[in-house]
């Protein structure tokens, strides 16, 4: 965190109404008005009075981020799980995706793959979740999964970043790369297909191609949009970005799929046709 912050008010495991009483002591402490901060915030002014007041339930995290950071109030949330540790359960989660990828991979001839890669080039430091290789055609696949996306642009900057360095870390492990493929994978739920459908332009932009190509061509890297195989697999291999859902991924599941459960429709899915390429 920002080294301004460092002899300013954190707020962490509190009630609602001392969070309110601390936000109202530091606005008047810098004789501010409701009105002042919540311009700065690009708030309402009565948002400014219900944090002030303690009524949380009535103010989006994001608003209350954003008056806190006009106040120079550091915000620190925390979760937990009456069942125990909820990282714990992020964690197994995301272990499951890496194990049904891996399964498929296994299973799918000419693939060879390393989990949680780590690379630093020119201060660029990041950990590939799945990096997997074709001899055969020599192309790179980087996988990423998530088990949600909070931040689409975010992932969009990151996988980028992983495209770019992928072949210096394939160098590493003797995998002399021509091309380099992308495929994100997400953890199928109601609330990540709802995020992806109100990104869609952005998301499609950066990962055009869907699961149904996707897992075609992972058993053909050769061949082109249209099952076609070409004379150079690496022209094919380059155009190759795309994301998908994935299913199953509840710890416990036996079910390895690399497929969606249901289809995902948006709102400009006339101009596409009704079905979602991305199922």
């Amino acid at each position: 965190m920002s080294g301004r912050y460092a002899a300013l008010p954190i707020i962490r495991g509190v009630g609602d109404q001392q969070v309110g009483a601390l936000f109202r002591a530091v606005r008047v402490r810098g004789r501010k008005r409701q009105e002042d901060v919540a311009r700065v915030a690009g708030v309402s002014r009565s948002q400014v009075s219900n944090i002030e007041r303690g009524h949380l339930d009535d103010v989006p995290i994001a608003q209350l981020r954003a008056v806190a950071s006009a106040l120079e109030i550091r915000v620190e949330l925390s979760a937990s799980w009456r069942g125990g540790d909820g990282a714990r359960i992020v964690n197994e989660r995301h272990s499951r995706m890496h194990e049904l990828v891996a399964a498929r991979l296994v299973s799918t001839p000419g693939w060879q793959f390393a989990t949680e890669v780590t690379f630093s080039e020119w201060g660029e430091r990041g950990t590939i979740d799945i990096l997997a290789w074709h001899a055969a055609t020599r192309t790179l696949l980087v996988i990423e999964l998530k088990t949600e996306i909070p931040d689409p642009a975010g992932l969009v900057a990151q996988v980028d970043r992983y495209r770019r360095l992928a072949a210096k870390a394939g160098r590493d492990r003797g995998w002399e790369a021509l091309s380099v493929a992308v495929w994100v994978l997400v953890a199928e739920s109601d609330l990540n297909r709802r995020q992806v459908a109100r990104h869609g332009v952005m998301l499609r932009n950066a990962f055009p191609l869907g699961g149904y190509f996707l897992r075609r061509w992972l058993r053909d890297p050769s061949s082109d949009a249209d099952g076609v195989a070409e004379t150079r697999a690496t022209k094919t291999a380059a155009r190759v970005s795309g994301l998908s859902f994935l299913a199953d991924v509840a710890v416990g599941s036996t079910n390895g799929r690399l497929g969606p459960t249901k289809r995902v429709r948006t709102r400009s899915a006339g101009a596409r046709g009704a079905q979602d390429p991305r199922r």
